[in-house]
């Protein structure tokens, strides 16, 4: 949840949507994505719509408060199904992310689920993840949430090694991720996975090691895998202009990729998607691949951006604003934009090109496919799903997939 937000159109005091949004929505998913825009400190790398509770404390008072967040959210949740009137989708995905969710009484989750469930339905077999820092969550917490409905969680685990958990500012003990992983089994989760981080400044081969080997040691089905971006207005990126520590190296990057993939093929998973890996489909991270495909999804809380029949939006930042416009009994929705037929075209090869399937070679245009078959004769794309149709990343490929991409949408 990036948090820088463009101006975009305005949106309707309703939150109203152009009537052809809702064209063909019975052949798409479509997903909730809640955000919880809580932290209780600020990692050094965090570029994500998130307030500590002093920052809350000097610029929003009671509005902002995490006691009163759930109901405000909820009150979202309520706007959406009068939004979306007459769209009888159930909800297929529900995705919690952060800041930290779990700062949050187990309950407020719970509600927040429950309130998704009431005036949308859940689908059967629907996934319901929340992301979880370590040592925010406990065994009894853990349970109330599964009990409430979740059945995936995703912990924020990035190394194993406690100097480059201290490099990221992050609070949580080594191993505690790993002990969560056993935890949420314990409580039923379904669907487990742990987020690692490589690249940091000061970390060696020998600790991405390491941590590769303490995360599938840790047994989660699905893992994801992030190179260290370094965002301006950051802590980090202040400490490296001062030269506290060095900058990251991108051909590092690419080693620690290459090593990523081996240790993880060889025990079993498979990627799906350039940074994410899985035992098998059913581990896949379902909401993810709403974003991955253009499906539907409504974003909720401050900041969350949401995309509908090729409308897409997004709400005001700040927690306090936030919980004003829904008190007000209007949208939160601070802009949005309707995406061209163009703009979606490019976007399904930005997103699709990343997964294992890849995007179809229909999307390109006659330039875009001349490049293509460059990609295959400089080993970037795969000749035989090529010829079926689809255009995919080999793994030297995922190394260069930006630069892959920027050639196939010219």
């Amino acid at each position: 949840m990036p948090s820088a937000l463009p101006d975009g159109l305005p949106v309707p005091e309703d939150g109203a949507l152009p009537g052809h949004a809702l064209a063909g929505a019975g052949e798409r998913p479509l997903g909730f994505y809640v955000h919880v825009p809580y932290c209780a400190t600020r990692c050094g790398y965090c570029d994500f719509n998130t307030y500590t509770a002093g920052e809350l404390r000097s610029s929003g008072g009671a509005l902002a408060s995490r006691e009163n967040y759930a109901d405000a959210l909820i009150e979202e949740i309520r706007l959406a199904r009068k939004v979306l009137a007459g769209d009888d989708r159930p909800v297929s995905t529900v995705f919690v992310g952060g800041g930290t969710p779990t700062l949050l009484p187990a309950a407020d989750l719970g509600r927040m689920l429950a309130a998704i469930r009431e005036e949308f339905g859940l689908a059967p077999g629907a996934e319901v993840t929340t992301e979880a820092n370590p040592e925010s969550v406990d065994p009894g917490y853990l349970a109330e949430l599964r009990g409430a409905g979740y059945n995936r969680i995703s912990f924020g685990m990035q190394s194993a090694r406690e100097h480059v958990l201290q490099i990221l500012d992050r609070r949580h003990t080594p191993g505690r991720p790993e002990a969560c992983v056993t935890e949420a089994r314990s409580a039923g989760f379904e669907h487990v996975n742990l987020d690692l981080i490589y690249g940091t400044p000061g970390e060696s081969d020998d600790d991405w090691r390491a941590s590769l080997e303490s995360a599938l040691g840790a047994g989660p089905d699905h893992i994801s895998a992030y190179a260290l971006i370094v965002e301006e207005g950051t802590q980090l990126a202040r400490r490296i202009r001062r030269g506290e520590i060095a900058p990251v190296d991108d051909d590092v990057h690419a080693d620690r990729y290459l090593m990523a993939d081996e240790a993880l093929s060889a025990a079993g998973l498979t990627w799906y998607e350039v940074s994410n890996w899985a035992t098998d489909r059913a581990a896949r991270c379902r909401h993810n691949e709403l974003y991955w495909t253009g499906a539907d999804w409504w974003g909720a809380g401050p900041g969350a951006h949401s995309h509908v029949g090729g409308v897409r939006w997004w709400n005001v930042k700040h927690p306090a604003a936030y919980a004003q416009r829904l008190d007000a009994g209007t949208s939160p929705g601070a802009g949005r934009e309707l995406l061209s037929e163009e703009d979606r075209r490019v976007e399904r090869i930005l997103l699709e090109l990343r997964l294992s399937e890849g995007c179809p070679l229909s999307l390109l245009t006659p330039t875009g496919r001349e490049a293509a078959a460059r990609a295959v004769c400089d080993g970037l794309l795969a000749p035989t799903p090529f010829d079926s149709g689809q255009a995919v990343l080999t793994l030297r490929g995922r190394l260069l997939a930006d630069a892959v991409v920027r050639d196939l949408v010219d």
